[in-house]
């Protein structure tokens, strides 16, 4: 960092506040799961809630919050909602987490 030029920290400090809130919205273990689930592709609320036993109000809360952050968006199709990632970012950090905490062997690595 004493090598980094005064611009290069100026636009450091000019994006924290946006890489702040990505990571507080990803830090809620329900968010963080639909998250994970939606890397694998598009589902419906039917879908997730079934795969990641969180029941419809709470998994209601945790996608319209990853949905005000511009994390995830849906689409309709009859009575069913789908909803994707909306973010490449999300992938990047879900892949980059499951390699740190998921991966086989990763408990080993970080101690």
């Amino acid at each position: 960092m004493l090598d980094t030029p005064a611009s290069e920290i100026a636009d450091m400090k000019a994006r924290v506040g946006e890489a702040s809130a990505f990571l507080k919205t990803l830090s809620n273990p329900d968010r963080l799961m639909v998250a994970c689930a939606l890397v694998q592709g598009e589902r419906s609320v039917r879908e997730l809630e079934d795969l990641l036993g969180i029941r419809q109000p709470g998994l209601s809360q945790q996608i319209a919050g990853l949905r005000e952050a511009g994390l995830i968006v849906g689409r309709k199709e009859g009575k069913q909602v789908f909803y994707r990632l909306a973010d490449p970012r999300v992938e990047t950090f879900i892949a980059t987490m499951h390699a740190l905490f998921c991966a086989p062997h990763a408990a080993e690595t970080t101690r």
